[in-house]
């Protein structure tokens, strides 16, 4: 394991830090005017918010479904200060302590309603969601690097990430630090058409090039099948669920063909969606339960998309940048490529000069959303995979 420290919430000045003291405050905020929460739910988010920020950590009620299980992911931990705690783990904690508040997992009336569902919903049906269809239509728009470049940069479209974001953040291409796509490319004509993997992060604008990217690959013969993987519930205030796939081919399907390809897809067994609690869990990809590490280990590549799963994939620690992308990531089971733009402290695979570079003229480059990587790691490859 490495020795590099874990990232916590508790540094002055951090990006952990202000995550929890000034875009939570403004997650909280809107979540709260977004839906009509009655006087028992907006009490109970306003009690995580104070605990989060000033108090001490707090077991969730024992009638919990998964109360369980988070009493042992969280041993030694409770009763502490928050900013004590690895920032992975208490952010992932947050997240699934808003929905025990607003009454997600209960037996009222609230029952299965996501908190950010209004959120989602307003940035699916934007005018910018329509242009960028629109461009699907452009042969340019179509070659297939730009439809990996657009979910590469899709990765930008994080509504948490817009709460607190400085003006202009993420709002133009700063530049691709690691561009590796070529080995991506590489590997899947390699393997001639077996089985991808790919771990989606954001539903909406991130998720609808994510989508076109996998009709590409199914219709070129890239992939054979794909397995996309989604959140089991509502998380990190954009996270897709089965609902946010089910309304993205929707949309797509009222605007292009490609929508209509993906619908049959998903019929035919070809497109297959999953889930699984582990996607919802506080842990590093090395700790991979033993069935998922199993489907993973017969993908010819697995895409992980996203900041989030970036931080998973190779731990959410203080690595040095130049630390290879393959050392920090190749526990993995599969050949595994990260398409994450920036928006977080933790970052491999950069050299030295970059950095440099970087940290003298852009001092918040690893949190702005300005910047990206396309990295590949093939240390888990092992034999060809079959489509199955």
């Amino acid at each position: 394991m490495s020795t590099a420290p874990v990232i916590r919430c508790d540094l002055p000045g951090s990006f952990a830090r202000s995550v929890f003291h000034e875009r939570h405050p403004e997650l909280v905020r809107r979540v709260l005017a977004a839906l009509p929460y009655g006087p028992g739910e907006r009490a109970a988010v306003e009690r995580l918010l104070a605990e989060s920020t000033g108090g001490l950590l707090e077991p969730l009620p024992a009638h919990a479904h998964d109360a369980a299980r988070w009493l042992e992911w969280g041993e030694g931990r409770w009763g502490r200060p928050w900013g004590e705690l690895p920032f992975l783990w208490a952010e992932s904690y947050f997240y699934r302590r808003l929905l025990e508040a607003t009454g997600y997992f209960g037996a009222g009336a609230w029952q299965g309603v996501d908190p950010f569902g209004p959120f989602k919903a307003a940035e699916l049906a934007g005018a910018a969601v329509d242009e960028e269809l629109a461009a699907l239509d452009d042969p340019d728009g179509s070659a297939p690097q730009a439809l990996l470049g657009s979910a590469l940069w899709g990765n930008r479209a994080d509504l948490s990430f817009g709460m607190t974001a400085a003006p202009g953040a993420g709002s133009g291409a700063g530049g691709l630090l690691v561009d590796q796509s070529a080995l991506f490319w590489g590997e899947l004509a390699r393997a001639d058409g077996g089985r991808v993997c790919v771990v989606a992060d954001n539903a909406g604008r991130e998720l609808l090039p994510d989508l076109v990217l996998i009709d590409h690959l199914l219709g070129t013969g890239g992939a054979a099948r794909v397995l996309l993987y989604v959140k089991p519930q509502p998380y990190f205030v954009s996270d897709a669920t089965m609902a946010d796939v089910l309304a993205s081919v929707e949309r797509l399907r009222a605007a292009h063909p490609v929508g209509e390809r993906l619908w049959r897809a998903m019929g035919d067994g070809t497109l297959v969606v999953r889930t699984h609690p582990f996607f919802c869990a506080p842990l590093p990809f090395h700790e991979l339960p033993a069935d998922l590490r199993a489907e993973f280990a017969g993908a010819a590549m697995t895409i992980v998309k996203g900041d989030l799963n970036y931080r998973r994939l190779v731990g959410d620690r203080y690595w040095p940048p130049s630390t290879p992308f393959a050392e920090a990531a190749g526990h993995f089971p599969s050949a595994v490529t990260a398409l994450r733009t920036l928006k977080s402290e933790v970052v491999v695979g950069v050299d030295d000069a970059t950095v440099g570079r970087l940290d003298s003229s852009d001092p918040a480059w690893r949190t702005s959303g300005r910047h990206a990587v396309v990295q590949v790691s093939v240390s888990g490859r092992g034999r060809p995979r079959s489509a199955g």
